[in-house]
């Protein structure tokens, strides 16, 4: 059977209804706050011992790093993305959320790139194993988009999942409090539509922003997501929203989601790549794609590691270092004997395949949420969203057995 994106849905969220609804009842859940607000929101959650990352410019990107004032995030700021392409300019008001998403994505600070598992020590009386303490410092996020809230709820399953359970990772996102953004600017490689993953966030967050049109009476709209996020919101000047304000947020959304830059057809996606594993779109592809792992270490559910031992030269300390790896790289499927995906073709076939259909054997979802960082982070522009079209454009069947 097909696999089509609405299936998997997540719940429509109360946000979601109150778009629907500007009832007297439904204003009583939504909020407003200006900057001012977003500033003691920043302040709050420093007080109270967690790390505030956010979106903020750096070397000619929108990255995640620390925050400490509403000024490190790019107001004023867009970006411009297409097929292998990204740059930043000035939007033509302040906008503090004004763009879609940089290279990086949460994943990096939930599941980090370099991890030092343990370490061995010989003291000269024994060994000594440290298991290397995690940070304890707890982590908050601002500007989280819905994309980027599905992608974390799908690496919950991989890592809190099952019968075994990366306790790392389940501390940090235990303890993380999220502040979610729906999306006021739609990239130009963004298809979250097509993945029923953006733009409007549905779950997984303590509190959502919306950021209004200028005249609008203040700048966000806020809804409350979690018994955290209502009693951090408490030490929050803010004020029932309006009706014109929550149209204003819809609007919003309604204008996001129609401007996507790209689109995806799911319906039957899961048959279609499942069963066409020598079309020859997959050595056309092949052609352009330099194995470089760009996409996958963009990407924000990609999940692969390695590890690597080491030791000094003395012999003294040893230890082990988890690193995000790629299935594009040989090494990465090497058995005795050699690689088992020797050719770019295998290798690409090997991730689109598993993202946008084996995760959905495996996890229930697809691996995908449409936020577009793999086209545009691609050295030579290949286009996931292409791709598709072009096998569903020139399906190949597969001889029976």
């Amino acid at each position: 059977m097909g696999f089509v994106a609405s299936d998997l849905a997540f719940p429509e969220s109360a946000f979601s209804a109150h778009m629907m609804n500007t009832s007297s009842a439904s204003r009583r859940h939504l909020t407003a706050i200006d900057r001012t607000g977003v500033q003691t929101l920043i302040e709050v959650l420093g007080a109270s011992g967690y790390r505030v990352l956010g979106p903020t410019l750096r070397d000619g990107a929108i990255v995640y790093d620390e925050v400490a004032r509403i000024e490190d995030f790019p107001v004023g700021w867009t970006d411009r993305q297409e097929a292998g392409c990204y740059s930043l300019e000035r939007r033509t008001d302040d906008a503090v959320f004004g763009f879609a998403v940089g290279p990086h994505s949460w994943k990096r600070l939930l599941h980090p790139p370099v991890e030092r598992l343990f370490a061995v020590v010989n003291d000269g009386t024994g060994l000594t194993i440290d298991p290397v303490a995690d940070e304890p410092q707890k982590l908050a996020f601002i500007g989280v988009r819905a994309c980027e809230l599905r992608a974390i709820a799908i690496q919950d399953r991989v890592f809190c999942e099952g019968r075994y359970v990366d306790t790392r990772y389940e501390r940090r996102r235990r303890d993380a409090f999220i502040v979610a953004v729906n999306c006021s600017e739609a990239g130009g490689t963004c298809f979250c539509v097509s993945m029923q993953a953006g733009p409007a966030v549905d779950s997984g967050f303590d509190l959502a922003l919306t950021e209004l049109p200028a005249g609008e009476g203040a700048d966000f709209l806020v809804e409350v997501g979690s018994e955290a996020g209502a009693t951090l919101l408490r030490q929050v000047p803010h004020r029932p929203a309006t009706g014109a304000q929550i149209e204003a947020a819809r609007d919003v959304l309604a204008r996001t989601a129609s401007r996507m830059g790209r689109s995806m057809e799911t319906a039957g996606i899961k048959a279609l790549l499942q069963g066409n594993p020598h079309h020859p779109r997959w050595d056309e592809v092949a052609e352009r794609c330099l194995s470089c792992g760009n996409c996958t270490m963009v990407c924000p559910t990609c999940f692969c590691t390695t590890v690597e031992d080491s030791s000094d030269l003395a012999g003294g300390t040893a230890g082990r270092t988890r690193k995000w790896d790629s299935c594009f790289t040989l090494d990465f499927s090497f058995l005795h004997g050699g690689s088992v995906r020797q050719t770019g073709a295998a290798r690409y076939r090997q991730w689109l395949t598993h993202k946008l259909a084996n995760w959905i054997d495996q996890f229930g979802t697809s691996g995908c949420v449409g936020c577009g960082r793999c086209i545009t982070w691609c050295p030579v522009g290949i286009d996931i969203t292409e791709e598709v079209a072009a096998m569903r454009a020139f399906s190949v069947a597969e001889p029976e057995k």
